[in-house]
């Protein structure tokens, strides 16, 4: 009976997921139209924030728990399943166009995020104070966005053609309950899919790395592919992009600033990992200012070789 009503909450949530992000995305587009704010800066902050709320609970949740190794695995197996599998899918769809602002400044501040990382967890331990310089410098990120927000503005204006229909406030509702329902809904398949994985006694970094990265990144997931669907490609990229900041800033330095991480050293090949892999997809980026479909294929194979290193390390047939 614990099984069949695990899988109808999996597949229930999965709905819910699917129709939030959808009106989600239209609101933010909306709003962002409305106020002459750019989709990118949008899915760089709200979309982006939004959508890793479930990356946040779990990594509070777990450090308050003592499961340190869930709060750093969902951070790092987020981050990848963000980069390779979303913005590869999305890549499959079509290709996606990158914006230059991106190229030029957060995508190497998400690069920069991601070496910050690695230096914390080397000693295998990140402390309170190396959690509130991480919680210091996404405010400092969110503070220029502000700026970039203001100088985008008048352009923005000017390039308006016709005035919008709608009510900003009942659209800033829609976000509120999307959000409420991207959230929930990622819960209960975490929750769901974590009730499967321990059947076959998986350890707290597997599931960290799969099964939580996952269900948490699933909000990413479908909103970034609902929006590059929707023609909405800024708001696509910088909601993974943004999500990967707030991920190893915001998410990560808050969890340890509850309490210190006690991390092993698996933690750090998978941190060193997920910076590789990042520079690499930039390499994708930087080349052409677009991320074909080609392109896209690699990093879905790319992803699909991490689950199988994971999963051998995990079993014993990789030692390191």
């Amino acid at each position: 009976m614990e099984f069949i009503l695990n899988l109808l909450l999996l597949v229930g949530c999965f709905v819910v997921l699917i129709k939030g992000a959808d009106f989600f995305v239209d609101a933010c587009s909306f709003i962002a139209k409305k106020l002459h704010v750019s989709s990118l800066i949008i899915g760089l902050t709200i979309v982006a924030f939004g959508t890793s709320a479930p990356e946040a609970g779990v990594s509070i949740v777990s450090s308050l728990q003592g499961k340190n190794e869930l709060s750093i695995s969902n951070v790092v197996g987020s981050n990848l399943f963000n980069l390779l599998v979303v913005v590869g899918l999305c890549a499959l769809i079509g290709k996606v166009v990158v914006d230059k602002d991106i190229i030029k400044f957060d995508y190497p501040v998400c690069l920069l995020a991601s070496i910050l990382m690695i230096l914390f967890v080397r000693d295998l331990t990140v402390t309170t104070i190396e959690g509130l310089i991480l919680l210091a410098l996404i405010i400092i990120y969110c503070a220029y966005l502000v700026i970039r927000t203001n100088k985008d503005k008048a352009k923005l204006q000017a390039q308006e053609e016709e005035p919008l229909k709608g009510n900003v406030f009942f659209k800033f509702i829609i976000i509120v309950l999307s959000m409420a329902a991207i959230y929930g809904a990622s819960r209960g398949i975490v929750s769901s899919s974590t009730y499967f994985a321990k059947l076959f006694s998986i350890s707290d970094t597997v599931i960290g790395l799969t099964i939580v990265a996952l269900g948490t990144s699933l909000p990413e997931l479908v909103t970034s592919l609902v929006a590059h669907k929707k023609g909405e490609n800024d708001l696509a990229l910088g909601n993974i992009i943004g999500s990967n900041i707030f991920n190893m800033l915001f998410v990560l330095g808050i969890a340890a600033s509850i309490s210190p991480l006690e991390l092993k050293y698996m933690n750090v090949v998978d941190s060193i990992i997920c910076f590789v892999t990042m520079a690499i997809c930039y390499l994708f980026v930087i080349t052409g200012s677009r991320i074909r479909r080609a392109e896209g294929v690699i990093m879905l194979l790319m992803y699909a070789a991490y689950m199988a290193f994971i999963f051998m390390r995990e079993f014993g047939v990789i030692v390191l």
